[in-house]
């Protein structure tokens, strides 16, 4: 079986993703519709779809974000399995009829999640601690679609993981970065405003160990949807 992953600027992959995938012996194709020769991929035949995170916004009226966009509402009809991280959980709000903007605040770096009730009977995240300390590298919110169950919030951003039916998740949180992906997205030049930002500078393993066994977790229960 395939995954499909949307990528928006080349420094940011699947991470702590892609073994998972493998172990269970899915393969991974990355489609980069933010390249110039980019095609559009077909996917009606792939188990699931990943839209991963980038430093531009889903207001900036990108044309290949519109065409992400309008694959995830193709997908949400076929009942497709459905993961957004970051940005990509920004899509699928905007995509399922929810309005994305800007936080009160920027969330970089290591922050508090508190799941909320829905979470200990959620197939993802039954069996977290109530509170997890996860990473974060964001400047915009959204509002929680219609119908969606919220799972996660912080105390500066108070949607931070849904649920939509029973396969679309968005997770405002990278729960799929490993300690060199955060080193290396501290010294991209897209990022380096936000990082000028900081009061100090941002410590990659600060709870990557823990960070590692949730996204095994979460991300291990996410294939059982395939």
């Amino acid at each position: 079986m395939r995954v499909l992953a949307f990528r928006h600027v080349p420094f940011e992959g699947v991470g702590l993703i892609g073994p998972v995938l493998e172990e269970r012996g899915l393969s991974l194709e990355y489609a980069d519709l933010y390249r110039a020769d980019a095609e559009l991929p077909e996917i009606k035949d792939a188990a699931g779809l990943i839209f991963l995170g980038g430093p531009m916004s889903v207001n900036d009226g990108l044309p290949y974000l519109k065409q992400e966009s309008d694959l995830i509402a193709r997908a949400v009809e076929r009942k497709q399995p459905i993961l957004g991280i970051c940005l990509g959980s920004q899509l699928i709000a905007q995509a399922l009829g929810s309005r994305v903007y800007l936080n009160s605040k920027k969330e970089i770096g290591w922050f508090d999640i508190h799941l909320t009730a829905a979470a200990p009977s959620d197939p993802l995240f039954a069996g977290v601690n109530p509170s997890e300390t996860v990473f974060h590298w964001h400047s915009e919110a959204f509002d929680l679609p219609p119908g969606a169950t919220r799972l996660a919030c912080s105390e500066a951003c108070r949607n931070q993981a849904f649920r939509w039916g029973d396969n679309v998740y968005g997770l405002q949180f990278h729960l799929e970065v490993t300690p060199a992906m955060i080193a290396d997205w501290s010294t991209q030049d897209e990022n380096c405003g936000d990082v000028r930002e900081l009061q100090d500078p941002i410590d990659p393993y600060c709870n990557s160990r823990r960070l590692a066994t949730l996204s095994r977790l979460v991300f291990g229960r996410w294939c059982e949807l395939l």
